[in-house]
């Protein structure tokens, strides 16, 4: 289960190797669905847009937070149940596609779903807030907060959520990720024995995946770097971790523990070094530190295995010490300067 943004492209072009590694991943015997938060699109409109970019990809591989919400509104309400579309096409048609029929904010319904919508009036959220105060069971696609755009970083439907919460006084149900409607509708459309969510976002793509209790992989081809590593609480760290996409193909090896002054597996996290590839890394006054092992192979431990060590470190310190390492000078593999 892949993410898109961050993930699959960038900005609208390919993440290198990307589209080598789906193909990899594909005759290796793997199932490749595309997942998205974004309500706006529909499946087979993102398709065709991973197909320009070099990707192959067909509507079935796409499932949308869009989708997640309609199938979960057909199941509570059944299929022909009217629900007001307070969002785009991307939600219209996704509620068609399950059964249920779109209407206007001003007609009869048993539901109300909100998505993002550009085209959206403000009579339309108005109308659709009173509604939801009023009682009207409402479901959100997402809650993100932001959204990547041709002219950058955009409000996103997380904000009208928020909005629409502060007035009526009722909490939002999301379908999307981090919560886990998403992902199972993933799994109920394309299969799988042991699924897996490969994602740059620790708080909705790692953190979904927990909530849906799947294996999960980073990738730092997106809006992770060393500061939000460092700082991931239990239910935001990944179960695999890779440069990019190309981990989908490679092994995954763990970093061993190993206590500098006491030898014993009780020895506290700053009295210890986790170790792989010819890295070390440990968290020593508050500050982490990654050092290379003079006798280690030079060939051998690269980048992966130097953020990898770092992980364990820096999260072993966090859980005992409840704060955060310092990684400031840190010197990131690839990156000319300290960690930002």
């Amino acid at each position: 289960m892949l993410d898109l943004d961050g993930v699959v492209y960038i900005s609208g072009a390919a993440v290198p190797g990307a589209a080598a590694a789906i193909e990899g991943t594909r005759a290796a015997g793997g199932r490749v669905a595309f997942v998205t938060n974004n309500a706006s699109r529909t499946a087979s409109t993102v398709a065709a847009h991973l197909s320009q970019l070099g990707v192959p990809a067909d509507v079935a591989d796409v499932v949308t937070s869009a989708q997640a919400a309609a199938h979960v509104l057909r199941e509570r309400h059944g299929a022909g149940a009217r629900v007001v579309c307070l969002g785009g096409p991307g939600l219209h048609g996704a509620l068609e596609e399950a059964g249920l029929v779109p209407v206007g904010v001003s007609e009869e319904a048993q539901a109300i779903a909100s998505g993002y919508g550009p085209e959206l009036r403000w009579h339309e959220i108005m109308s659709g807030a009173v509604r939801i105060r009023d009682g009207l069971p409402w479901l959100a696609a997402n809650a993100d907060a932001t959204i990547p755009t041709k002219e950058g970083i955009a409000p996103g439907h997380g904000l009208l959520v928020r909005m629409l919460e502060e007035f009526s006084g009722v909490p939002a149900e999301v379908a999307g990720k981090p919560e886990r409607p998403l992902l199972d509708e993933t799994v109920r459309r394309v299969g799988g024995e042991r699924p897996l969510m490969v994602g740059d976002r620790l708080d909705t793509d790692i953190e979904g995946a927990h909530n849906a209790g799947v294996a999960s992989l980073l990738v730092l081809t997106g809006v992770t770097g060393l500061p939000e590593l460092v700082a991931a609480t239990p239910r935001q760290r990944p179960s695999y971790l890779s440069l990019d996409l190309g981990g989908l193909l490679e092994p995954h090896p763990a970093p061993s523990r190993h206590p500098l002054d006491a030898p014993t597996e009780h020895a506290e996290a700053e009295d210890v070094s986790w170790r792989l590839g010819g890295w070390s890394a440990r968290v020593h006054d508050g500050r982490l530190t990654v050092t290379r092992d003079s006798d280690s192979d030079q060939t051998s431990g690269g980048a992966a295995d130097w953020w990898r060590v770092v992980a364990c470190a820096a999260w072993e310190h966090l859980d005992a010490t409840g704060t955060v390492a310092d990684v400031t000078g840190v010197q990131v593999p690839g990156e000319e300067s300290g960690a930002r």
